[in-house]
């Protein structure tokens, strides 16, 4: 797509100039005398860049600017004037402008500007695109459910996302959708431009967790060769999502509960408080109140996180689902692996449904996607689910690898499952499909056609 440049100018040697080195590098240009002519130009088409001039027949620059930014907020516009001064210069920036440059001007000096102002248009329009998609993403109808409790659900989740509330309480099963929400929550509010940090309070060693959290000074312990930030300082305008909390060691809680109440903290080593403002949603699958009773997970810190506590109902309280969820899956992974499952019979749902799902959605999920990759025909049957525990045969000297369904599968069906699969994971790029398989190119290239696959 062609950059499109517009020109506000009244002196029709600056315009031509302008023009022909802009459509030199291919750009499409319009170009305009005054601020009436400008106005319609900016109505009726969209531009990467404005050149406009400080003193125009029957307006100013300034005045350009401040209609523009009313419209649109995005487009980069340089102020071209022959009366420079700071306080015009202070104004032009205020108001949005990019730059400014000085009548006369050295043209190689105006590209160099033009092309600076225009990466910053592309690197706008990325966050801009980035956005949209993150909130496409993790917008709140990508929750799959019409179960009531999950009505419910969706109603609260709204009205957190939209408030000021500066903790939440994610509590529920494993397998429930806890960091799902979590992400929901943070790009449907106020606060999404900003970044969402996560962190599984189990993951690391009680040092590691307050270093990654808080951060460190250099010179704190053996390893800080370096000042760090933590993930509180880094997210700060944003959210800590902090995913198994209820594990969290009881000398990091202390630290913890502090921060939520002062909303400052200290880096590890360091002496400076540094206050950031921050939504903190926490999460647990386990039983807090048994926790408190063992004595390891404080009350106060309960009591401080559970401001506003959000319960994720287990599938086995929202069964109507099954069937939507199921479909959902389906359709995911027959895109994915490029399967032709069209449909799930009767006797397949019979098994779901006859299913605890103690896992819950994730569960379901993995279930589901076992089923398809393997599934022999355009049918989903009750032969292709598997459920709970599965007898593994393992493959590979570390222990991990394929897993054998208990009624065994033939070992052609199952290659032909994972040729696919790493073609579809590789965007049918043969060289990549052939790496996650640990094959040649060649090698690849000789079961496919063995397959029947080219």
């Amino acid at each position: 797509m062609k950059v499109r440049v517009l020109i506000i100018e009244d002196e029709k040697l600056i315009r031509w100039s302008l023009r022909h080195k802009f459509e030199a590098r291919g750009y499409e240009v319009e170009e305009v005398k005054n601020g009436a002519e400008a106005l319609k130009a900016l109505d009726g088409g969209v531009f990467d860049l404005i050149m406009v001039d400080y003193k125009l027949p029957d307006t100013t620059g300034l005045d350009i600017l401040r209609t523009l930014r009313e419209t649109d907020s995005d487009v980069v516009v340089i102020m071209m004037t022959a009366f420079s001064s700071v306080e015009m210069a202070v104004d032009a920036i205020k108001l949005g402008a990019y730059d400014y440059i000085t009548k006369p001007f050295d043209m190689d000096a105006v590209l160099r500007t033009a092309d600076k102002a225009l990466e910053t248009t592309e690197l706008r329009r990325e966050v801009r695109e980035l956005r949209r998609h993150l909130h496409h993403e993790y917008g709140i109808e990508r929750i799959i459910g019409r179960a009531d409790c999950m009505l419910e659900l969706f109603e609260i989740i709204d009205r957190v996302a939209r408030s000021s509330a500066s903790t939440v309480f994610l509590r529920g099963d494993s397998g429930t959708g806890k960091d799902l929400v979590a992400r929901v929550i943070h790009y449907n509010s106020e606060r999404a431009p900003r970044p969402f940090m996560n962190i599984t309070c189990t993951a690391l060693s009680e040092t590691l967790l307050e270093s990654e959290l808080f951060g460190h000074e250099k010179g704190a312990f053996t390893d800080a060769k370096t000042t760090k930030k933590g993930l509180f300082e880094l997210a700060d305008g944003g959210t800590i999502f902090l995913d198994e909390v209820g594990d969290m060691p009881m000398g990091l809680q202390a630290k913890l509960l502090r921060f939520l109440e002062e909303r400052m903290f200290r880096r590890v080593g360091g002496t400076q408080e540094i206050s950031v403002d921050v939504r903190i949603i926490a999460a647990t699958n386990c039983d807090i109140e048994q926790a408190i009773r063992e004595g390891t997970f404080r009350s106060d810190l309960m009591y401080r996180l559970n401001v506003i506590p959000i319960y994720l109902p287990p599938l086995r309280d929202r069964s109507d689902d099954l069937k939507l969820l199921t479909q959902h899956f389906v359709t995911q992974f027959t895109q994915e692996f490029r399967k032709p499952v069209t449909r799930i019979d009767d006797g397949a749902y019979r098994k779901l449904y006859g299913y605890g799902w103690p896992g819950n959605v994730r569960e379901l999920r993995n279930v589901i996607e076992r089923a398809v990759l393997l599934c022999k025909s355009e049918t989903l049957g009750a032969d292709d689910i598997i459920l709970g525990r599965v007898d593994q045969t393992v493959v590979g000297p570390d222990g991990d690898g394929i897993v054998l369904p208990p009624g065994g599968i033939p070992l052609r069906d199952l290659e032909n499952s994972l040729i696919q699969q790493a073609l579809a994971r590789a965007n049918n790029n043969q060289t990549q499909a052939a790496k996650l398989l640990h094959l040649s190119r060649d090698a690849f290239r000789y079961r496919l056609e063995k397959l029947g696959l080219v």
